[in-house]
C-alpha cells in the first residue's frame, strides 16, 4: 500500500537461501506498492544477541545487584540505551508493518532474533505495565512471522512427531522443509508469499488476549 512503511527484520546466514528469497521478494512487490521498506539483516549487521550492562551507557541504578529488565527501562526513559537498541527502536516505531523472517530452529526463533527482541521491545518501549498486549505501546502496527522449518509440513501437524504448529505460533507464513523440497517447489514457496504480500493490508489481524483473560 502506497505510503507505508515496512521493517523486515531477517535473520539468516546466507543471502542465496530460501530465508533470502523470501525476504528479497517481500522486498520487491512491497516497493512495487509503493511502500517504504528498510531490512535490518541482523547477521550481516552483526547485531549483538546478548542482553548485557553494557547496554546501558548511563550510570546504573542499582550497581550492586543487576537487573536487566529494571535497568533497560530506567535507560529507555532517561535516553542513555545504546545507539545499535534505539536505532532499532527508531525502526520499528516509524513501521506500519513488520515481517519477521527467519529459520525455526528448536520450535523458536534464532539466537540473534531473540537478542533483537530481548534487546529492543525494552519496556517503556514497546509496552509498560499497565500497557500491554492489546494496551501496549505498539498498538496499531501490523507484525507477520515468516518462516522456514528443517521438516516437511506433514511433521507440524496434529498427529506430527513435532506436534501441531497452531499450538505454539499464531500469524505464520511458513515454508515447510525447503532443504528437502525440489527447486520447483521452493520456487512456488516464494511465489505464494509474494502473492500473500499483494493482499496482505487487508487481512485482519488477529487480536492478543484481552486482559480480563488475565484477571486485569
Amino acid at each position: 500500500m502506497a505510503g507505508k512503511k515496512v521493517l523486515i527484520v531477517y535473520a539468516h546466514q546466507e543471502p542465496r537461501s530460501l530465508n533470502g528469497s523470501l525476504k528479497d521478494v517481500a522486498v520487491a512487490e512491497l516497493s512495487q506498492q509503493g511502500c517504504s521498506v528498510i531490512v535490518s539483516d541482523l547477521y550481516a549487521m552483526n547485531f549483538e544477541p546478548r542482553a548485557t550492562g553494557k547496554d546501558i551507557t548511563g550510570t546504573l541504578s542499582n550497581p550492586g545487584f543487576f537487573n536487566y529488565g529494571v535497568e533497560a527501562h530506567k535507560a529507555y526513559k532517561k535516553q542513555s540505551l545504546s545507539s545499535d537498541i534505539i536505532e532499532e527502536q527508531k525502526k520499528l516505531q516509524e513501521a506500519d508493518l513488520v515481517i519477521f523472517q527467519f529459520p525455526l530452529y528448536w520450535f523458536s526463533v534464532p539466537a540473534v532474533l531473540k537478542g533483537w527482541m530481548d534487546r529492543v521491545l525494552c519496556q517503556g518501549f514497546a509496552f509498560d505495565f499497565p500497557g500491554s498486549y492489546d494496551d501496549g505501546f505498539l498498538k496499531g502496527k501490523l507484525a507477520i512471522l515468516s518462516l522456514t522449518t528443517g521438516g516437511t509440513a506433514s511433521m507440524f501437524s496434529k498427529t506430527g512427531v513435532n506436534g501441531d504448529f497452531r499450538y505454539f505460533l499464531w500469524p505464520l507464513q511458513i515454508s515447510f522443509g525447503p532443504e528437502m523440497a525440489s527447486e520447483e517447489e521452493r520456487k512456488r514457496m516464494v511465489a505464494s508469499w509474494a502473492q500473500r504480500l499483494k493482499t496482505l493490508w487487508e487481512e485482519e489481524p488477529i487480536q492478543c488476549s484481552p486482559p480480563w483473560y488475565f484477571g486485569q
